[in-house]
């Protein structure tokens, strides 16, 4: 799991980026990114998101958000990313789908 919280934006969405690939770089098959006290997301963050999902793509990873912030939400709808990578309404949420996930692949059923 990696955190995210407070605002999001150019300043320090390279950071978020480098964290998110270096888990997926260093194998992760699941990851959830808990942005439930994030309050702003701008372009470099959506980039930044775009950039971890192209990853875990490559790399047959999964890729979750946490997200509360109305406004945050908003942002990932106007721009098209809840289509992308799920996102849930709270962490126990996210978390809970990448077991859900992983017992229907233990039982040999489509994730």
């Amino acid at each position: 799991m990696v955190s995210a919280s407070g605002e999001i934006d150019i300043i320090n969405a390279e950071d978020l980026r480098d964290v998110l690939l270096s888990a997926l770089n260093a194998g992760a098959s699941a990851l959830v990114v808990d942005m439930t006290s994030t309050t702003f997301l701008d372009s470099a963050g959506i980039t930044a998101l775009v950039r971890a999902t192209r990853r875990a793509t490559a790399t047959d990873a999964v890729l979750r958000l946490a997200v509360t912030a109305p406004s945050v939400l908003r942002v990932l709808s106007l721009v098209g990313i809840d289509r992308l990578i799920e996102v849930y309404p709270g962490l126990p949420d996210a978390m809970a789908s990448l077991r859900d996930q992983a017992d229907q692949a233990d039982r040999g059923l489509p994730a």
